[in-house]
This record gives C-alpha cells, sequence and structure tokens, in this order.
C-alpha cells in the first residue's frame, strides 16, 4: 500500500505541474518566436500523435479493471494511471494544437522513430505493448484476482512499449519541455512495472515477459 500511495503523490505532482507544461512549451524551443514550431513529420509531432493513441487504451484499460475489482490497492493504481496518462494526453494533443498540426497521420505509427513495421496493427495492437481488441474484451469478462493479474499483466507490457517509445522522444525531439515529458514518463512507468512485478507476485503470478 505505501508503494501505492508514493505513486499516487507523484501523479498528484505531475497533475499541478501539468498546466505549467502546456504553456510553457509555447515559449520552449521550438515554439518560440525565434525558432520554428516542429513539422508533420517531425519526431516531436510523431511522438505527441502516438503517445496520445498509446496512453488512451492505458486511461481505457484502467477504468475497466476498476469495475471488475474492489480490490483498494488495484484501484488505485488503475485511478492513478488513468489521471495522469489522460492529462498527459490531454498536454500531448495540445501542443499539436499549438503547432498547427494535424492529430493524425497516414505514416504507420513509430515512422517517426523510423519503427513504422513495428508492429502490424493485427487486432487493434497498433503499436508494441498495446493490449488487442481480444484481450480487452477478455478483461471485461474477468472479476476480482484474475482481472487484477490480467490487467497488472496487460499494463506491464503497455508500460513496457511507452518506455521504449518514450526513450525515443528524450532522444530525437527537439522541444525540451517535450523531452522532459517523456523522460518523466520513463520514471514514472519503470517505477509502475515495479510497483505491479510486486502485487503480482502477491497474487502468485508474474509478468508475461
Amino acid at each position: 500500500m505505501r508503494h501505492v500511495a508514493l505513486i499516487a503523490g507523484a501523479a498528484a505532482t505531475a497533475l499541478v505541474a501539468a498546466g505549467a507544461i502546456t504553456y510553457a512549451v509555447a515559449e520552449d524551443d521550438g515554439g518560440s518566436s525565434n525558432s520554428p514550431a516542429p513539422t508533420a513529420d517531425s519526431a516531436d509531432a510523431g511522438f505527441a500523435r502516438d503517445m496520445a493513441v498509446h496512453h488512451q487504451q492505458a486511461v481505457e484499460m484502467s477504468y475497466i479493471v476498476r469495475d471488475r475489482t474492489k480490490n483498494v490497492e488495484v484501484r488505485r493504481l488503475a485511478y492513478d494511471i488513468a489521471q495522469t496518462q489522460a492529462n498527459q494526453r490531454g498536454m500531448l494533443l495540445g501542443w499539436l494544437d499549438l503547432w498547427n498540426l494535424p492529430k493524425v497521420s497516414a505514416d504507420p505509427p513509430m515512422t517517426w522513430m523510423g519503427m513504422g513495421d513495428m508492429a502490424s496493427g493485427k487486432d487493434g495492437a497498433l503499436m508494441p505493448g498495446m493490449a488487442t481488441n481480444t484481450e480487452l474484451k477478455k478483461l471485461n469478462t474477468l472479476s476480482g484476482k484474475p482481472a487484477e493479474v490480467f490487467f497488472l499483466q496487460l499494463m506491464t507490457d503497455h508500460h513496457k512499449g511507452g518506455i521504449h517509445m518514450a526513450e525515443g522522444c528524450v532522444d530525437k525531439c527537439r522541444v525540451g519541455v517535450e523531452k522532459r515529458l517523456a523522460q518523466g514518463m520513463v520514471d514514472a512507468q519503470q517505477s509502475e512495472i515495479q510497483l505491479m512485478a510486486d502485487m503480482l507476485k502477491e497474487r502468485g503470478a508474474k509478468a508475461r515477459s
């Protein structure tokens, strides 16, 4: 429980800072009047588009499990993930608006990383780590401990894929505030992966990979 409380505190801090980060981008490199905004095919725009989609599924999974279990620890983790990632998704989409860029692209996901062929999109898994439509339907049929375990396994995979993409932005994006947000995602999701590993162990299970 103590670990979840720490995660909750970190999530609250991120939410408080979110507004400042959103407005700061207009004055940061890539958004100031002395520097051109990112282009549609830039890493900055690609990361914003792809991570917004990636985050949306995490929010969806979190709300599913919240209604499938009464376990306080899992429900609190799910709530923290949903609130944090929904807020970050809003920031990412907001930046695209600030840059006057489209929120969708004809290019495959992760093209900005040079990895447009990484995910086939089969059964709804548009990017590495994302759950398939079949897996989401399964989560909706479970309850109690089985739902908790499956959610923790799915979210662990999801975080691993998200970390990989966020690290790509840290390396390739040029807007400073976006790079810092990406690094914050890496740090927070690595902590949550460890937390979820402990929670799975408590339930006699482990991550799928």
